[in-house]
């Protein structure tokens, strides 16, 4: 009976042992790597409407334009076939860099898509402020203010840019806290701003949206998401313990996602996504180890929900955390990232579940080899976004 008890309190010391290394080994990696070298982030947009004109306040790395990368569905400029001109190009003092996005200005704005009805809006640069370029690792925000001339027939303004520029992050100044505010991407546009008052949504309206972009959040842009739940899924294909730790793992990124709506938490996506790669590695060995659930398991994947809730916020703090839609957006995002979750596990159990399931061989046959494969894939990406 004594062995017993030792065997049991080595086996909870090995696993604690297991997740304080792999923790403080990544704490240490990610935080002294800083934020991610060239990672891909929304640009930042304020626009003001006027009678006679309209404005557009950006903060965004000027680098990847210039470089000419098509920036839609990347992650990281390391990855495109322009990294060495991006990397030029960040390397180039304010002065330098100022002259080059001024001479390539005539071809670049026609990537900026802005109309008044019908009415095509040519844009023009009335302030550029770049920093110096620093540390080189670390993408740089420069502060464009582009104008153009409204027609005189007071029609609607809308906004937007082409995919390859990227997310863009749209937000109406001076329209108060309920003012429209979404990600744009693919090159699609804003809704019709008007000259006068704000452009607002009904909170049904932003729920709605919401959850669209909660589950393409998942599906088709969320694969590391995916891979975590699909290690949730093979640890066991009794409901019980799919429901628990996905009940967890929800709790946990509403949290997070709470708070970094509202500005309370923020940390750079350099040092959360190498971490989120790690959740994966955890998982997919705890399911090869020990596939049992108990208080551990479930305070594990808790832990690594308030991760991802962290990776799901990148965007959705940017879109402003106050105003009577928070909750649409909140409630709307999250319960759209919970349908992108559960048609995975749906699709995985359709897949494999049902015809594999039952069989005295799954474990060993599937469950074991995808979770190697969900561990490995975890292992290269962490490597990939560390290094």
């Amino acid at each position: 009976m004594f062995g017993i008890l030792c065997e049991g309190v080595q086996g909870k010391l090995a696993r604690w042992r297991w997740l304080s290394t792999l923790v403080v080994l990544s704490l240490a990696i990610v935080i002294g790597r800083g934020a991610a070298a060239h990672e891909i982030r929304p640009a930042i947009s304020d626009v003001l409407v006027e009678q006679d004109r309209v404005q557009v306040f950006l903060s965004l790395t000027l680098e990847p334009m210039l470089a000419g990368i098509d920036l839609e569905g990347l992650d990281d400029t390391d990855n495109a076939p322009e990294a060495d001109r991006y990397d030029r190009f960040r390397a180039m003092g304010p002065d330098e860099l100022d002259a080059a996005f001024r001479a390539a200005w005539p071809e670049l704005s026609d990537g900026f898509l802005l109309m008044a009805g019908d009415t095509p809006l040519e844009p023009e640069i009335r302030r550029l402020e770049i920093p110096e370029a620093g540390d080189l690792s670390l993408p740089r925000d420069s502060s464009l203010l582009i104008a153009a001339a409204l027609p005189d027939d007071g029609s609607d303004v809308t906004v937007g840019w082409v995919g390859a520029y990227g997310p863009l992050v749209i937000r109406q100044r001076e329209g108060g806290d309920d003012a429209y505010s979404a990600l744009l991407e693919g090159g699609q546009v804003s809704v019709p701003l008007p000259r006068t008052g704000a452009a607002t949504e009904t909170a049904g309206e932003v729920f709605s949206r919401f959850i669209v972009q909660g589950f393409e959040h998942i599906i088709p842009k969320g694969l590391d998401h995916i891979v975590f739940v699909l290690g949730l899924f093979f640890f066991s294909l009794q409901f019980r313990p799919l429901l628990t730790q996905v009940t967890a793992f929800t709790l946990a990124h509403t949290v997070t996602l709470a708070l970094a709506s509202l500005g309370i938490v923020r940390i750079p996506a350099g040092i959360v996504e190498p971490l989120i790669a790690a959740s994966i590695v955890f998982v997919g060995v705890e399911n090869i180890l020990r596939p049992q659930l108990g208080v551990w398991r479930t305070a594990v994947v808790f832990l690594f929900g308030l991760l991802h809730g962290l990776g799901f916020a990148s965007v959705l703090g940017e879109l402003g955390g106050g105003g009577s839609n928070f909750f649409a957006r909140l409630i709307g995002f999250n319960i759209g990232v919970e349908l992108g979750q559960l048609t995975v596990i749906a699709l995985a159990f359709l897949t494999v579940g049902y015809w594999f399931g039952r069989k005295p061989w799954y474990r060993a046959r599937i469950a074991i080899p995808a979770s190697v494969l969900i561990a490995l894939i975890g292992a290269f990406w962490f490597v990939e976004r560390v290094v």
